[in-house]
């Protein structure tokens, strides 16, 4: 699962680029080892295998069809097992690629991509399904607001990096914003993960714009 937006010209691992942080930045050592005790089992694995990592970045947003379509009935336990099989699907995607020394840029980008779409997917769902049960309600505004706010996030990021700016800060990644939705789709919980989301991650939206803006007016971009 790779952190918001980012550029191609970060860090690759595998298929995509690896975050360097999730949310609150973790100490490089701990997210290192938890690299390589990943690394190590995809690679006795799914790595002896000659299953292309391309496979398993693809298969995420078919499984969000999955999910949005389990989320749009009603099926919410089974839309939270299936968004949990989903995201482990695209942390795998970097590990098998390593093991596979199958890296590259379009990877990073189809990935990057692919992941946005997952996100707009899953919210979709939420769409359907309050404007089935609960129509006009403020779950409906909230998912707006989350979806906004998470995407706004990713590409804050990637935009900013893009004309050379550090737009690595903020409270909640996807990571977190993925683990949120399982959780509250299993614990039936959705409307106080919905307010968490609607509002944290236009926080960090926000945070990532102010941070920029205070790096200074920085170069101008190619005409």
């Amino acid at each position: 699962m790779q952190a918001d937006g980012g550029l191609p010209g970060a860090p690759i691992v595998g298929g995509f680029v690896q975050p360097s942080e999730l949310g609150l930045k973790m100490p490089e050592s701990f997210e290192r080892k938890i690299r390589q005790v990943i690394d190590r089992a995809v690679g006795r694995t799914l790595g002896t295998t000659r299953l292309p990592a391309i496979v398993l970045t693809v298969a995420a947003p078919i499984l969000s069809l999955g999910v949005l379509a389990l989320i749009a009935f009603g099926e919410l336990v089974w839309a939270g097992v299936c968004l949990a099989f989903t995201s482990l699907l695209d942390m795998l995607d970097g590990a098998l690629a390593r093991a596979q020394n199958d890296t590259s840029r379009r990877g990073a980008f189809l990935d990057s991509t692919l992941d946005r779409y997952c996100e707009a997917l899953v919210f979709f769902g939420f769409m359907l399904y309050y404007h089935r049960v609960a129509p006009g309600s403020t779950e409906l505004l909230l998912v707006y607001a989350a979806c906004a706010g998470s995407l706004i996030t990713s590409y804050a990021r990637a935009r900013a990096e893009g004309l050379g700016f550090d737009g690595k800060v903020g409270l909640l990644e996807r990571p977190q914003r993925v683990l949120l939705l399982i959780v509250g789709l299993l614990t039936g919980w959705m409307t106080a993960v919905l307010w968490i989301l609607a509002v944290l991650a236009n926080v960090t939206a926000l945070q990532r714009i102010v941070h920029v803006v205070r790096q200074g007016p920085g170069a101008a971009p190619p005409a």
